[in-house]
Formats: C-alpha cells, sequence, structure tokens
C-alpha cells in the first residue's frame, strides 16, 4: 500500500533541528568519500540511491497527469542536480561550515528580490558583510573557486525552492522529489561514472553513500514536510538557519576542519541573516 500521509512522532521544532543534524552529517560522510570516487561520484550515488529509496518507499505513479507536469519534473530535477553538485565540489575546496554559509547567500538572495521590505536589505547587508570576511584578502587564505563555486550552488539553491513549490503545487505528496531525483540520477550518471567508473559498485562505498542518502535526502525532507504541516514558516527558517551552524560543527567532528575566528564570524553573521529574514517572512504576512 502507497503511504499516504507522514504522521510526526516528535515537535515539529525537534524534527527541524534533526533534519539540519542529519543535512549536515550526511554532507561531512559524503566528503570522507572524495578521495576514493571524488565529488562527482559521491553525488550521483547520493541522488541516485536517495530516488531508488523514494520510489520504493513512496512508489509514486507515472499517470497521464504526471505527464503533463513534466517540464517541471525536469526543472526540479536538473536544479536539484547542478545544486548538489556545486556545493560537493566547492567542500571539496573549503570547509563545510564556511560552504554551507556561503550558500546560505542564495535563499536570502531570493527572499530580498521577493521583499519589498526594508528591513531585508539590512539582512543582506549583514550576510554581505560575512562573505566579504570569507574572501582570500590579507593574510586570510581561502580558494577562490570554492567559494565561487559556493555561491554558485547558493544560487542554484534558490532556482531549486522555486522549482519545489511549482512541483509541490502540480504533484501530490512528495512525487514531485521522487521523479525530480530520478531524472536528477539520469543527469548525473554519465559524469559520475565517467569520473569514478567501476569504483561507485564497491559494497563499502555503496553503503555509506547509502547513509549519504538517507541522511542528506530522504530524512531531511520527511522531516521538514511533517514539521511545516504545523510549523509557522518564520520559525521553520529561523530554526533552518543553525545548518551553517551545524556544518561547522560536522566539520570539526567527523572531518577535523578547524575554522578560524575571522571565518566563525562570518559563518554567524550569515546565519543572523538568514534567521532574521525569515523570522519577518511570517510578520508581513499577517499585517
Amino acid at each position: 500500500m502507497k503511504p499516504t500521509a507522514l504522521k510526526p512522532v516528535l515537535p515539529p521544532p525537534a524534527l527541524v533541528i534533526f533534519s539540519v543534524i542529519s543535512t549536515q552529517v550526511g554532507s561531512a560522510f559524503a566528503k570522507t568519500l572524495f578521495g576514493q570516487v571524488g565529488p562527482l561520484g559521491i553525488v550521483f550515488l547520493r541522488v541516485a540511491l536517495g530516488a531508488c529509496i523514494l520510489l520504493a518507499v513512496w512508489r509514486p505513479r507515472w499517470t497521464a497527469a504526471t505527464q503533463s507536469r513534466w517540464p517541471v519534473i525536469v526543472g526540479f530535477g536538473a536544479s536539484l542536480a547542478l545544486m548538489n553538485s556545486l556545493f560537493y565540489l566547492a567542500i571539496a575546496r573549503i570547509p563545510l561550515g564556511i560552504a554551507v554559509a556561503l550558500e546560505f547567500t542564495g535563499p536570502l538572495g531570493l527572499a530580498v528580490v521577493k521583499s519589498r521590505r526594508w528591513i531585508d536589505g539590512l539582512w543582506t547587508a549583514l550576510a554581505a558583510v560575512g562573505v566579504v570576511l570569507l574572501a582570500p584578502i590579507g593574510n586570510f587564505t581561502l580558494d577562490w573557486v570554492g567559494v565561487g563555486l559556493a555561491l554558485a550552488a547558493g544560487l542554484c539553491w534558490a532556482g531549486y525552492i522555486l522549482m519545489s513549490a511549482r512541483a509541490g503545487q502540480a504533484l501530490p505528496g512528495i512525487d514531485g522529489l521522487a521523479w525530480a531525483m530520478a531524472f536528477g540520477a539520469c543527469l548525473l550518471a554519465p559524469v559520475g561514472v565517467a569520473t569514478s567508473g567501476l569504483d561507485l559498485l564497491r559494497p563499502d562505498i555503496l553503503a555509506i553513500a547509502a547513509g549519504v542518502a538517507l541522511m542528506s535526502s530522504v530524512l531531511p525532507y520527511s522531516f521538514e514536510l511533517m514539521a511545516l504541516r504545523k510549523l509557522p514558516v518564520n520559525v521553520f527558517g529561523v530554526l533552518l538557519s543553525l545548518e551553517p551552524m551545524a556544518a561547522t560543527l560536522a566539520g570539526m567532528v567527523i572531518l577535523g576542519e578547524t575554522l578560524t575566528v575571522r571565518s566563525l564570524l562570518a559563518v554567524l553573521l550569515i546565519s543572523t541573516a538568514a534567521a532574521g529574514s525569515a523570522c519577518h517572512q511570517n510578520r508581513e504576512a499577517h499585517q
């Protein structure tokens, strides 16, 4: 029987926090495989295995109505594949916490573009200061390419948000995500296989990649879907802004990455900007 609903077993805020932790722990474990299959190899496995899990559990049907929505599925899958590829290429060059903080500029920029509030300009300025602090200026060294890739991933994240909203309106449940991940896996297959070859089939690699797919894709989306049913959007956004700090901790504990005081301040500024922007979203909606 196809599941019809996801019933939360924890309070909504706890679900979002678990989603944040799961995502960043998954990303840290993914980075441990870069030396064996490369960033593009692991991103292909993550998306492909995540699609298999969602298709097996959710069992969406390819109906005439689904087929009529194929442009949305294609756009959603393409943005998902590109976003994750750029992000993994970024964390191959720069620390996880910094990459996540830079990636957050995408959703923040989208919120500012869609808003007419002056205060969003303040949050943008705060985030801009954080980005400038992460620039390799003076004695501070950080890979320029990695910074650019993380910012590009943030831009794709903004596109992913827009396509996710369209898919949610066009298709029931998480059918849109399942089909989009399947399409994204098809897009990533050629480059993943070309860069990693038969190493992708190693049992140890597949086992860790399956865990990454669960932690970084399947569980977070499920937790967030359950939380959003009862949690105000602004509270959800504030909790989600914990991701850069969670990524910093995951990088320190799992990968042994350490950040300078300047880097930590930049991550904190960007997280604060994201939280501030999210905190005011619902206020405008109710005025």
